[in-house]
């Protein structure tokens, strides 16, 4: 819908007016991390309560900004003496300055959240928020976007904010956006100035790289599915946390449980996020067994076979559903991982390896 500018000077102002107006989540510096040689700060998206908390020059963020739509914990609905009734927990809000590599992502659980049966937890949080992305002024550690998905331009945000030298170059893409206008000095852009701001979003590139298209790497996995012992050695010092997972833009799984207050006729169901990588996830009950003991049966009982199923997901599951791989290359997981073995460029560069022809 058109292409804006602003100055440096006026940005905050823009910002703090935002705040005033609406609820904006935005990146913010949570504390510093000395004794990570590689980087020295921690980002998350947060509720913003002055511009000059805001960090558009973040890496990357701790957890990704799905958790404004789906958060790591929900209530879903409450009960009383066998009556149900649905919470929705609404607000309009602004999630603000939010990398390419999630827009994708954010672009692709809103497919899947409203795939055959809508969730309207998660779509009706979705069409009270206005995104506005920005762009990456420098790259985390582990990241790999410019390999993932090269071909793949995300759709569903509204506006995007570049900044070069001592401007803000605001594309506006709805009219969610364009309503933004009026908090800020903006004026029109000129064509130098949005030639400036795609050359600035075409320089910063991933600090990570695969050696494969997405084709070989999906024909490369699924030709080492059956060698186990491949992933059980890539997954010997996994330790089953699932922090790969619950960081992860895209993953999406969940459980729910109920959980009843003390008078025993009221309580709640929540949800919580999951991870396929954790012992008990494919775990399932067989009811008493001869003895009276419970039975179980497990369908990924080792890490190797729940980290093969976690790169399946990510690399060849998914892809002709989404269109693409279920993966943004955004680097969380390789930098939430305590034993240093998930992170999937090492994973896939190992197998691709062995099974590329």
């Amino acid at each position: 819908m058109g292409f804006y500018c602003i100055s440096s000077k006026n940005f905050p102002a823009f910002i703090d007016e935002l705040i005033h107006q609406q609820s904006v989540i935005a990146p913010q510096l949570v504390q510093s991390k000395p004794y990570n040689p590689s980087s020295s700060e921690f980002f998350s998206f947060s509720l913003l309560k002055k511009a000059s908390n805001l960090r558009l020059d973040y890496d990357t963020t701790i957890l990704p900004p799905k958790k404004v739509f789906f958060p790591p914990q929900q209530v879903l609905l409450s009960f009383k003496n066998g009556e149900f009734q649905a919470v929705l927990d609404l607000y309009e809000t602004i999630l603000f300055g939010v990398h390419p590599y999630d827009l994708l992502a954010i672009e692709q659980t809103d497919f899947l959240f409203s795939d055959k049966y809508e969730d309207i937890h998660y779509t009706a949080q979705r069409q009270l928020t206005t995104i506005i992305g920005s762009n990456i002024q420098r790259s985390a550690e582990h990241s790999f976007f410019s390999s993932m998905n090269a071909n793949v331009k995300p759709s569903t945000h509204d506006g995007f904010i570049t900044k070069i030298a001592d401007t803000y170059i605001y594309e506006v893409l709805t009219g969610k956006a364009g309503n933004l206008l009026k908090y800020g000095q903006f004026t029109d852009a000129s064509q130098q100035q949005i030639d400036l701001a795609v050359k600035e979003n075409e320089r910063v590139k991933s600090k990570s790289h695969l050696n494969y298209s997405a084709d070989e790497i999906k024909q490369g996995l699924e030709k080492s599915y059956a060698d186990l012992e491949l992933w059980e050695q890539l997954a010997k010092s996994c330790y089953a946390c699932g922090s790969c997972n619950t960081s992860c833009p895209t993953c999406y799984c969940f459980n729910i449980e109920d959980k009843w207050h003390i008078d025993q006729i009221s309580g709640e169901r929540t949800r919580y996020w999951d991870s396929c990588m954790t012992e008990d996830f494919a775990k399932i009950s067989l009811g008493p067994g001869k003895s009276g003991e419970a039975q179980t049966e497990n369908f990924r009982p080792t890490t190797g076979a729940r980290m093969r199923h976690r790169l399946m997901r990510k690399m060849v599951y998914l892809n002709d559903k989404l269109g693409t791989q279920a993966c943004v290359g955004c680097g969380r997981c390789a930098t939430s991982c305590t034993a240093d073995i998930a992170d999937p460029v090492n994973i896939i560069n190992t197998v691709m390896e062995k099974y590329h022809d």
